[in-house]
């Protein structure tokens, strides 16, 4: 049997069943690549940034880790390595079965940042991390930031950067200094 090829975007939205779904442009996709300057940029919603940020303030973001998600990742990044992609080399392990990379799991961390604390604006600036525990497909994973420091002479916030399993048992813990960049005047995030 022959296979069709599709693109890319026609995968995505296979995957994630996304086709017509109101506020999307057509082609599918928030951002055209061939979008002139000067033309106005969608406004997705719940994405503008934050006026102020505060000490003790946390926010989260859980997902369940997907076959998909593991060798999409794989893929992009090159790390076949077996302990993620073959599962009868897994149960040979101390696992027993197929783990997530471990940089798959803490991304989690970067969508918690990038999008609601201190949300868009936000650039990495450091990262520590402390893989506790390993992630199997189909664990649902939360990622948790809560700010412990702000710097009064820059903007700079350093978060607490940790994620659980679904049994709230810590998989990853660590820390991570970010700098909130200002959205320019004219733009719509």
């Amino acid at each position: 049997m022959k296979r069709k090829s599709i693109s890319f975007r026609e995968f995505f939205d296979r995957m994630e069943g996304s086709r017509n779904v109101p506020g999307r442009h057509s082609s599918g996709s928030f951002w055209k690549p061939n979008q002139r300057k000067g033309e106005k940029m969608p406004v997705i919603p719940n994405m503008q940034p934050r006026a102020r940020i505060e000490v003790g303030e946390t926010a989260s973001f859980t997902k369940t880790i997907t076959e998909t998600d593991v060798i999409l990742f794989a893929g992009s990044t090159g790390d076949m390595n077996p302990f993620h992609i073959n599962e009868e080399y897994a149960k040979q392990t101390r696992f027993g079965k197929r783990i997530a990379h471990g940089m798959l799991v803490t991304g989690l961390i970067s969508a918690v940042m990038g999008m609601k604390l201190p949300g868009p604006g936000t650039i990495y600036l450091h990262q520590e991390l402390d893989f506790r525990q390993p992630v199997y497909i189909g664990d649902t994973i939360t990622a948790v930031a809560e700010v412990v420091q702000l710097r009064e002479d820059k903007p700079i916030v350093t978060l607490s950067t940790n994620c659980y399993n679904q049994r709230d048992e810590i998989v990853v813990e660590g820390k991570a200094v970010v700098l909130v960049d200002r959205t320019p005047a004219n733009s719509r995030v």
